[in-house]
């Protein structure tokens, strides 16, 4: 395939073993973890957990990336479709409430075919939230739920941290397409059916930045519209020490007044404990289930 399925479009030529992109990856899906997660947002993992499915490689280059092990090192295995799909059966039967796909955006075409076929639980689309809007139609009707990330509305920053000065636009449009795709939010039982759920991750010393993300989201979406999930989780992992600004955990300060934020603006959703900033809240990476091809 050449591929132009990020906003990157390099088209590149992969093969079913061999990629030359930006994310590196063949055609073929490679993961890096397939199992019960339980520590999404509530309505997402529930009581009995999300089953994520973990692709390896990236579109973008985020200096912090608390998944640098898969996303810029590659670690991971290749598996047939027929295997994928094995697996996100395997996590239902398990008893997860949905089968959550974790950066999945340079396997688009994978995910769609898998799709065609429809599961048994909710799907979950978990993404850094750099996606063409094209990319995302092939998806409609197939997705219950959105989980993108919404990291910068400013070029600079996006181009400092994740190498895409791009992404604001690209994420937004995005965001905006996702919305239009699943509507409302709908829960059932506390647990998310449908809808989207918007993340922004806090850096350091970027108050300013989350607040303009959160003015953004309550500008485009009425209440109750869509859920919004602030995370306090940051650590400086991956290449941010090279970043002297945001080579440090977020202060407590920093956290409560973006939470102050939030709930003055009167976005619904969530935030994340302080004390969950800690490395070992970000899971191992394991090949535990993952046949190769």
């Amino acid at each position: 395939m050449v591929c132009n399925l990020c906003p990157r479009r390099c088209g590149a030529v992969r093969t079913e073993t061999h990629g030359a992109g930006r994310c590196r990856m063949p055609a073929a899906p490679v993961l890096a973890r397939a199992a019960l997660h339980r520590w999404e947002e509530p309505p997402i993992s529930g009581t009995r957990g999300s089953g994520t499915v973990f692709f390896s490689g990236c579109p973008l280059d985020c200096v912090f990336c608390q998944n640098d092990a898969i996303s810029h090192r590659d670690f991971g295995r290749a598996v047939t479709l027929e295997r994928l799909r094995e697996i996100c059966l395997d996590l239902a039967a398990q008893g997860a409430h949905n089968i959550n796909f974790v950066n999945p955006t340079h396997f688009a075409h994978v995910v769609a075919r898998l799709l065609d076929d429809p599961l048994p639980v909710p799907v979950v689309w978990n993404s850094g939230g750099y996606e063409r809007v094209e990319t995302l139609r092939s998806l409609e009707g197939k997705v219950d739920v959105y989980l993108p990330d919404l990291k910068y509305l400013t070029p600079a920053l996006a181009g400092r941290y994740s190498g895409a000065e791009d992404y604001p636009q690209y994420a937004a449009a995005a965001i905006l397409e996702m919305v239009r795709q699943t509507g409302p939010c709908v829960l059932e039982d506390g647990l998310l059916k449908r809808g989207t759920v918007i993340r922004h991750l806090i850096l350091p010393g970027r108050l300013h930045e989350a607040k303009a993300v959160m003015d953004w989201v309550a500008r485009h979406f009425p209440p109750d519209t869509v859920l919004f999930s602030l995370m306090s989780q940051y650590v400086p992992l991956g290449r941010a020490a090279a970043f002297p600004e945001i080579d440090r955990r977020l202060r407590p300060s920093e956290a409560r007044s973006a939470l102050a934020y939030l709930e003055n603006l009167g976005l619904t959703g969530f935030c994340q404990e302080t004390a969950s900033a800690d490395a070992e809240f970000i899971p191992p990476f394991d090949l535990t289930g993952v046949d190769p091809i």
